[in-house]
């Protein structure tokens, strides 16, 4: 699946002797149809998904008082490794994998049990929903953003092959892009928005993912013992 199948409905068509040719694309101040998932015939809800050039925020194991957001992007770096995503919208099921060369040692993340939290998370796994920002969907630490797929619930993570955090809450999100592509910066909140669109590049996507603890602790942003937070900069379809 491509992100140029989202923009199909820009175009109109009209019937010329049983074919059908497609007009130019001009509509000044259109708005954007889209279709939900389960409106289409041929929807399956699996999405098949793998993402690269992952960045972490900060390390692992911070003392109290950091920011785990990193929307400044001072404390991302690059980190080796791959996501992995499998997973089935309507039965809510599936894994949700990741693999990470840290400084500390090899991380593995994996989703466990997708669980929903608020309405919005639809079971566990929703498609094509907006969230953060104004959305009312998240909190407000992003940006309203669309996301073609995002999934919440509790994982276990390892490293060096030991048990790290086990039955820690989980999210991930793929996202159009919330992060400036060259600085990782996250514009957010915008001065001078004059759209009600969030603040993010619908050109680029990227998949944000973390682990964090069900402790909190209000020294830290997001108020978490543990929040281990990860983007990815480049994404596959399947």
């Amino acid at each position: 699946m491509s992100v140029l199948s989202l923009v199909v409905c820009l175009l109109t068509a009209t019937s010329i002797a049983g074919g059908v040719q497609f007009t130019e694309r001009v509509q000044p101040g259109a708005e954007i149809t889209l279709y939900a998932p389960d409106q289409h015939d041929l929807y399956d809800g699996r999405f098949v998904l793998t993402a690269s050039r992952i960045y972490q925020i900060g390390g692992l194991g911070e003392s109290p008082g950091w920011d785990h957001m990193g929307n400044d992007a001072a404390t991302a770096h690059a980190v080796g490794g791959t996501v992995e995503i499998d997973v089935d919208e309507i039965a809510n099921t599936g894994t949700f994998v990741a693999r990470l060369t840290l400084p500390e040692g090899e991380l593995l993340i994996e989703g466990k049990r997708f669980h929903e939290f608020t309405p919005c998370q639809n079971g566990g796994i929703a498609a094509y929903i907006y969230e953060h920002g104004d959305s009312g969907c998240g909190d407000t630490n992003w940006p309203k953003t669309f996301g073609w797929l995002a999934g919440w619930g509790y994982g276990n993570a390892t490293l060096d092959g030991k048990t790290l955090y086990e039955d820690f809450e989980f999210h991930f999100m793929v996202t159009q892009g919330i992060r400036d592509r060259k600085t990782l910066k996250v514009a957010y909140p915008l001065p001078d928005k004059k759209s009600s669109a969030g603040e993010v590049n619908p050109a680029t996507m990227q998949v944000d993912f973390y682990i964090r603890s069900p402790e909190a602790d209000e020294r830290n942003k997001p108020p978490r013992r543990v929040f281990d937070h990860f983007f990815a900069m480049e994404v596959t379809w399947k």
